[in-house]
């Protein structure tokens, strides 16, 4: 069975295509670039870069696999309509999956115990979500909107490994309050080949894909502005 995966979520962009075989996941083809803006324009000619690599066509892919969130607004979105339109066009089944999995899938060759992952949201705030050793697929919390103090409480008392770009910040909370708490790859984003490696373990569905906002939308519709209609 033939996997495309993609992520749009962070400040980067990636795709891969993948085979599933007995359980086992083999990358045949993949790409990343680290950017803050331009997903839009990049993610579907990366997704033909992947598939002439990987001498794969489009009506050979069996299911897609995108990140829902969190991330940001328009980058979440942008992944979602991909991924709505490509099973629409191929029949293929799809799959789901929290960023913050998918960085914990990658994290976890790093790490040997827990690991939180948390990702700087601003105004003093961080997406977060708790694994165990198992990586993405063995999640202990759900992904959660959280203040630094929060973050740092993450998961016990016990030693974490706290893992992207919100670590050095809640790691530092965690071991003023008596934590043992270290930083790893603060710099992580999700990548599409952790997520590939991810769709083997997790199941498909036939359910509309919908994003997860942890956060409402900066830009609200101005109440009492509205133009009267003749």
């Amino acid at each position: 069975m033939h996997i495309l995966a993609f992520d749009t979520c962070f400040d980067g962009c990636s795709a891969c295509v993948a085979e599933l075989q007995g359980g086992a996941v083999s990358v045949l083809s993949s790409a990343f670039e680290r950017f803050e803006t331009g997903h839009a324009e990049r993610l579907i000619p990366m997704i033909g870069d992947v598939m002439r690599e990987a001498h794969v066509a489009f009506d050979q892919i069996c299911r897609i696999v995108v990140t829902t969130g969190p991330g940001t607004f328009t980058g979440t979105r942008i992944g979602i309509a991909a991924a709505r339109s490509l099973a629409l066009a191929t029949g293929a089944r799809t799959v789901g999956v929290s960023s913050l999995a998918v960085m914990a899938e990658a994290a976890r060759s790093h790490i040997g115990g827990p690991i939180a992952v948390v990702v700087d949201a601003r105004r003093g705030e961080v997406y977060g979500q708790v694994f165990g050793p198992g990586g993405g697929a063995d999640n202990v919390s759900p992904p959660q909107l959280l203040s630094l103090e929060d973050a740092a409480r993450a998961g016990g008392e016990g030693r974490i490994a706290f893992v992207g770009s919100g670590a050095n910040a809640v790691a530092e909370i965690a071991r003023r309050n008596g934590r043992a708490a270290e930083v790893i790859l603060s710099d992580l984003v999700p990548d599409a080949v952790a997520l590939a490696h991810l769709a083997g373990v997790l199941p498909a569905s036939d359910a509309p894909l919908s994003p997860l906002y942890l956060r409402a939308p900066d830009a609200k519709p101005q109440h009492g502005k509205a133009i009267a209609r003749a």
